[in-house]
């Protein structure tokens, strides 16, 4: 009886938390932004590669250019320009100490579209990153602001709508400030796992335990552990009534009736979005695309407004006695899950890990190869990292390759690489060197900078990485014959490099800048009074520049 008097206070102290924290943001004071029912495809807090996704993704229905309206009254504080992360984006401040971002658009309201399209002649610029005060572009709400797109790092059509705190820049839940959302789906659990934490939730990783589930109650079999000190991960998803898969926005985690661990995403900065890594199971969302989140707190996660203080979710299990574990899982709305099951430690079979090449939390360290070097700060790990080192000969490459541990296991912030390449280079080819870093699921290459008889560079990933010798040529390819008439309403050049990227694009029509957007790899140009039809014959020059500093003129004619 003692004990569910116990639990049910700290059920009605978690209500409040929630109730609080939704009554601390003005309620319907922002609207839709836009002119359909609001449906989620992903909500703020939901996990993605390296960050937690910082606002709401709202459907379009697989649309583009819907009508984006503002959400308050307020101004236009801010447009980005961009290749990948917003695309094309409007920042709007309001009075109420709040600010608004709407991202991946195809195109700013008439005024603002030609203001940006100025800025970029003027400076002979496509992407951009322009402030404005509060009396150039004024806005009500419900004004049209912009047209839905799939602009940037975005994969489909759909508008991403954030709130942020103003002084702070901290993005906040918008799910809190009272939109009409249907949403009446708990969490839905499956999976469960423990971690030995004597040395690190890497070695020797998760270990899984099956769960069943009885409507919004779900329970695992007793879990036997073979060390006295572990935590716990869930596996589990949150829907809204349209049923996309979303983030979990509140987890509890109770033994014998106390609350051990409790973390809720409210707010985050992208400064500390990072940290992420540090509330999941790295390896097995890379590796397996499998999400786990841990319910505890790393050593090296130090993400604010997070996870409740003082309480670790670190179980130690001194006797051998079961003990009852209650997983608590909440929606913004209040729809719950629980998972119950027990514990009981083993002492039968308990591991002891080494940690002699240890990288270790709050503890910068240098490792070192024959021929290469690796630098960590004290932030660069969340959990101990027992670091594998090492060499191997690449016939193709002005290195050897080296191996740094795992791609598998993050790094908070950027690392520095040295690398000795294997023989001596000229100046020049020293000039065209790159520093490759392979991850499995991608490559970086940067241009690094040589110190002494070293390359140099800074990564935040692990993987293997190597001096690549770059004479090659970047390129774009028109599609047309020169001297094609073209009708279309764009021109779209297709860019091409061996290593690395194009990191630089200019063209000119007839000796003018041109303004052509970039899309992943593509430069796209739409047709205005820059080239009107009937303007005859064209002559388009083209230059690109990739990573490692070659450079390539390409000449194209077209008519119009």
């Amino acid at each position: 009886m003692k004990i569910l008097c116990k639990l049910m206070l700290i059920i009605c102290s978690i209500n409040s938390i929630i109730t609080q924290a939704q009554t601390n943001y003005p309620q319907n004071y922002f609207r839709n932004p836009l002119n359909i029912p609001m449906q989620l495809a992903a909500n703020f807090g939901a996990v993605r590669t390296n960050h937690f996704h910082m606002g709401l993704d709202l459907r379009t229905n697989s649309q583009e250019n819907l009508s984006v309206v503002a959400a308050a009254d307020g101004y236009v504080s801010r447009i980005k320009v961009e290749r990948y992360g917003f695309g094309n984006a409007v920042y709007i401040t309001h009075p109420n100490g709040y600010t608004t971002v709407y991202a991946h658009l195809n195109k700013y309201f008439d005024k603002l579209e030609e203001y940006v399209k100025e800025r970029q002649y003027k400076e002979e610029k496509w992407e951009q990153d322009i402030t404005f005060q509060p009396g150039q572009f004024p806005v009500t709400k419900g004004q049209l602001i912009a047209l839905s797109g799939n602009t940037g790092g975005s994969a489909g059509p759909h508008l991403h709508f954030e709130i942020r705190n103003t002084k702070t820049e901290e993005c906040l839940n918008p799910l809190l400030f009272g939109f009409a959302i249907p949403d009446s789906v708990a969490p839905i659990i499956s999976g469960l796992y423990w971690y030995d934490r004597r040395f690190s939730t890497y070695e020797p990783g998760a270990n899984g335990v099956s769960v069943k589930k009885a409507g919004n109650t779900y329970t695992a079999d007793i879990v036997r552990v073979n060390s006295p000190t572990i935590s716990f991960g869930i596996k589990a998803v949150d829907k809204a009534n349209q049923g996309f898969n979303l983030g979990i926005y509140q987890a509890e985690l109770l033994m014998d009736g106390k609350l051990i661990y409790g973390f809720s995403i409210d707010k985050v900065s992208y400064d500390d979005t990072r940290y992420l890594n540090g509330c999941i199971d790295y390896t097995k969302f890379i590796r397996d695309k499998i999400g786990i989140q841990h319910l505890s707190t790393l050593p090296g996660m130090k993400l604010q407004n997070y996870s409740i203080p003082n309480l670790s979710g670190i179980i130690n299990l001194q006797d051998e006695d079961v003990h009852n574990i209650e997983i608590v899982l909440k929606d913004v709305k209040g729809n719950t899950s629980r998972l119950i099951t027990k514990v009981q430690f083993n002492k039968e079979g308990s591991q002891v890990f080494s940690t002699a090449k240890a990288v270790l939390p709050n503890d910068g360290k240098t490792i070192a190869s024959e021929n290469a070097e690796i630098g960590f700060s004290k932030n660069a790990v969340y959990d101990a990292v027992n670091f594998n080192m090492y060499e191997k000969p690449d016939a193709d490459a002005a290195s050897n390759a080296i191996v740094l541990n795992s791609p598998y296991i993050p790094v908070h912030d950027n690392y520095t690489l040295k690398i000795r390449p294997n023989r001596k280079l000229t100046k020049e080819e020293k000039d065209k060197v790159v520093v490759s870093l392979n991850y499995g699921s991608d490559t970086d290459v940067i241009k690094g900078k040589w110190n002494g008889d070293q390359a140099e560079g800074q990564f935040n990933r692990l993987g293997t990485a190597k001096l690549i010798l770059d004479n090659s040529l970047p390129s774009v390819f028109s599609g047309w014959k020169d001297g094609a008439v073209i009708n279309g309403g764009t021109l779209l050049l297709k860019g091409n490099t061996k290593i690395g990227d194009i990191v630089s694009f200019r063209a000119e029509l007839d000796g003018k800048w041109l303004r052509f957007a970039r899309v992943k790899d593509d430069f796209i140009y739409v047709f205005d009074e820059k080239c009107p039809k009937g303007s005859g014959e064209h002559t388009l020059k083209v230059t690109t520049v990739n990573t490692a500093g070659n450079t390539n003129t390409q000449t194209f004619t077209f008519q119009r």
